[in-house]
């Protein structure tokens, strides 16, 4: 073992000398179209040119810097599940609010979501676009992996979905259109999702709700539809069925899913729940018979065209000719696709501050934060190994100073 982690080693350290020198051109050449785009004179491109090098040299000064716990300040828990918990955070020297996932490496061990776990981080490295959230460091102790990423104080389409019966078609356009953008972003950077679903839609700011009443089927759903969020069991209301054979499967399976969450949006409630995931499954798997729309709500025939377009056999579903082919369905007619962030909120929303959390659980503290002991723990230490290479600081987080940039008001994954 100690020769495997001596090879991942060096390994690691050569290739994030090629891929620093690799990121390092990038952002020069990005600097380099940005001012010809500007039409800048010649002694502004000088000046910054300069202010670009400072930058880069404070980035590689703050990169060789330890980063800790010790450098936040936790303000609250905002969300919680089976592996661990988010909290909201203000890191001490720049004053900037950021969310703190943390992670229990026993957790991630013994459920075997170490592969998940690092494609995740992966994902949020190489995601550098509006669709997906930005994170600005990753590094870890003996106990946990921490991800510190931005915070988006809307929360999440669960919540929302939790505190509405059904969104209006023209609502449900909204979210799916701009989700349909995040999913697409995923696959160009060559990933499969494969657990879309509300949980994982993130809102970057806060809607105001019009509660109504709900039918029963919504309401068993949606009291039970929290604590699964909680557990290792999870739901399996999402999940394409493709993905339970375990035979092979690709991106489209993130369609389905998408499929499913476009019912829930219109309907109240997924396609497939019940009151036990055993038998969700049992539904995802026969879906034939047991996706159904129930006739006391009304729904258009291009909503539901559309779902059953996404909820379907993989090789008969929609974007098996790409994206294209999902923007151009008569559901989305009317969509600019091009402008899609620039349109006004679905539903209205109000920032109170850069910390509001106001759209969030209220979550019970816990000791998932205590100080790491100095004793040696020979489970950890042992298998430390397999998070090797986890840390990671961004450009944008080690040198920005000042204020947090404006919210959007648009979704992310």
């Amino acid at each position: 073992e100690r020769v495997t982690v001596a090879k991942l080693t060096l390994e690691n350290f050569y290739s994030n000398l090629i891929l620093q020198h690799e990121e390092r051109e990038t952002r020069q050449k990005k600097l380099e179209v940005a001012m010809e785009e500007e039409g800048l004179a010649d002694e502004e491109k000088k000046l910054r040119r300069s202010q670009h090098a400072r930058k880069e040299t404070e980035f590689l000064r703050l990169k060789r810097t330890r980063l800790g716990l010790d450098d936040f300040e936790s303000l609250k828990v905002i969300g919680r599940g089976a592996f661990g918990e988010v909290r909201l955070v203000q890191k001490k020297d720049t004053g900037h609010i950021y969310a703190m996932k943390i992670l229990r490496k026993a957790d991630m061990l013994e459920k075997e979501q170490v592969a998940h776990i690092r494609a995740e981080r992966d994902i949020l490295v190489e995601a550098d676009g509006a669709w997906v959230v930005k994170m600005f460091y990753s590094f870890q102790d003996k106990r946990n992996l921490y991800l510190i990423m931005e915070f988006l104080p809307g929360g999440d389409m669960m919540t929302l979905l939790m505190k509405k019966d059904t969104l209006t078609e023209e609502e449900t356009q909204f979210y799916i259109s701009e989700t349909v953008l995040a999913i697409d972003a995923i696959h160009q950077l060559g990933f499969i999702h494969r657990d879309i679903k509300p949980d994982n839609l993130l809102l970057d700011a806060k809607a105001s709700f019009q509660n109504m009443n709900s039918k029963r089927k919504a309401e068993t759903w949606k009291k039970n539809r929290r604590q699964l969020a909680y557990s290792t069991v999870g739901t399996p209301d999402y999940i394409a069925p493709e993905v339970f054979m375990q035979t092979g499967y690709n991106k489209l399976c993130d369609w389905w899913s998408l499929g499913v969450i476009m019912y829930e949006m219109l309907i109240g409630y997924p396609p497939f729940c019940s009151e036990t995931p055993q038998e969700t499954y049992r539904k995802v798997m026969n879906w034939k018979e047991t996706l159904v729309f129930p006739p006391e709500v009304p729904i258009s025939e291009k909503a539901k065209d559309l779902i059953l377009r996404f909820c379907i056999d993989s090789e008969n579903r929609i974007g098996n000719s790409g994206v294209e082919e999902i923007k151009g369905h008569p559901f989305f007619e009317g969509v600019d696709w091009g402008h899609i962030r620039e349109r006004p909120a679905a539903i209205p929303i109000e920032i109170k501050s850069i910390d509001d959390t106001s759209n969030f659980d209220d979550f019970p503290e816990s000791d998932i934060l205590q100080p790491v002991p100095n004793t040696t723990e020979p489970d950890y230490k042992s298998k430390d190994w397999v998070f090797l290479n986890y840390t990671y600081k961004r450009f944008e987080g080690l040198t920005q100073r000042g204020s947090i940039p404006t919210y959007m008001k648009a979704g992310k994954l």
